[in-house]
């Protein structure tokens, strides 16, 4: 294994905090793989380049030589962890939770050594549970001290509820630390309180307490808000390679250094190298952009993806041609003439799948944003003529989205 400092250059890239740092270095000066804990709840079935950072960190320390477990908590997912909420998670059912625990695994090994993983489901250790087990479990720790974490101090403050599940959350996440004997466990910083309450029921239990390690929540692609299906600014892990390619295109140049340190396979040095750069003003950013977004792109799709998805952006936005995927639609199932011998082309770019609904299609005229041809449609021109809409037709709605007539 390599030396403690270097293995601390590496892990501590991209860290918010270690705590504490010098039992981590204790751990490490043993010379033996640590057990590195990472829990995840499948609350849902997709995951996007927020939920990678800490899977990215993993990868890190397995390619340091340590042993990595990663926990599906199908068990605690039933109650829904509480970090950073101002309201209770809607219950999932267990069938819902199985199918989002099978897709998790599938795109947590795209960044994950599958031969390096241990996978481990904490249902099969919290279902069990008899009623002596959990009461001695909560009798570890007391309410005052979980209601001067954020989250539940601010419900309580202001009057919102907590529903008395909500208090088990953390007590089971820390028996998993329990169960699995975690050297170590990471989780975003949100999770800071969770981590640290398995710190203090492995010390309750006679064990060497784990060191709590978090990575911060990546911003989304608006530069501002976390990286979020709910705000839209998200990088799905399943995207196609051309539209995850495009949406790396589109952040803003300030947040590329930390997209490279929290999302990228190039080496700390390669990462330290670009952040200079960026800071002495000398980057080329929409190069760097280009480095980012193909290096990602083989990550998730296999190496040569990227390439591939930078020569389809060069020829869909430099050269402003129409990509060769573009999905196609037999124009007798999708254009009907109406009473006035026009085509509603609002109503076609919904069953083109280009709008979601008509209103939307509407919008997206009026915006100025829909082509057919290469050519603007006017704003409120939601009829067209029907000479417009033959076979070889390309009708387009921003710089992404395309649909042929054959």
């Amino acid at each position: 294994m390599l030396p403690v400092d270097e293995q601390l250059k590496v892990i501590t890239s991209g860290t918010m905090q270690i705590v504490p740092l010098d039992e981590l270095k204790k751990k490490l000066e043993k010379g033996v793989p640590l057990n590195i804990k990472l829990g995840v709840d499948p609350t849902s079935p997709d995951l996007h380049l927020g939920h990678a950072v800490p899977l990215r960190k993993m990868r890190q320390f397995q390619d340091l030589g340590h042993r990595v477990t990663l926990i599906i908590g199908n068990g605690t997912a039933l109650i829904g962890d509480p970090s950073g909420r101002d309201s209770t998670r809607p219950p999932l059912t267990e069938e819902q939770v199985e199918a989002n625990a099978q897709t998790y695994v599938e795109q947590a090994i795209k960044v994950l050594d599958p031969e390096k993983t241990t996978i481990v489901h904490n249902g099969d250790w919290l279902k069990p549970l008899d009623l002596q087990k959990m009461l001695h479990l909560m009798s570890q720790f007391n309410v005052a001290r979980i209601l001067e974490r954020e989250d539940f101090h601010n419900r309580y403050a202001n009057q919102q509820s907590i529903a008395l599940h909500e208090f088990i959350y953390p007590v089971l996440q820390a028996y998993d630390s329990v169960v699995i004997n975690a050297d170590l466990e990471m989780g975003g910083n949100d999770q800071i309180f969770n981590l640290l309450a398995g710190r203090d029921l492995m010390r309750a239990e006679g064990m060497e307490p784990q060191v709590a390690l978090t990575v911060p929540l990546l911003v989304g692609l608006d530069g501002h808000k976390k990286m979020s299906k709910s705000y839209g600014n998200y990088v799905g892990l399943t995207d196609e390679p051309n539209d995850m390619y495009g949406k790396l295109m589109s952040i803003a140049d300030e947040i590329v250094p930390l997209y490279f340190r929290l999302c990228s396979t190039l080496s700390i040095d390669e990462i330290d190298a670009i952040e200079a750069e960026f800071k002495a003003g000398t980057a080329d950013p929409y190069a760097r952009k280009r480095q980012l977004a193909a290096n990602i792109v083989d990550l998730y799709h296999g190496e040569g993806a990227g390439a591939a998805a930078s020569a389809a952006f060069d020829a869909q936005f430099k050269r402003a041609e129409i990509p060769d995927d573009v999905p196609e639609f037999v124009t007798e199932d999708v254009v009907t003439v109406n009473d006035q011998g026009k085509v509603y082309l609002a109503k076609l770019m919904v069953d083109l799948k280009l709008a979601q609904s008509v209103g939307e299609a509407r919008r997206f005229i009026d915006g100025g944003g829909v082509k057919v041809n290469g050519e603007a449609i006017a704003a409120k021109a939601y009829n067209v003529d029907p000479s417009l809409l033959v076979a070889g037709t390309v009708i387009q709605h921003g710089k992404r989205k395309f649909a042929r007539l054959v």
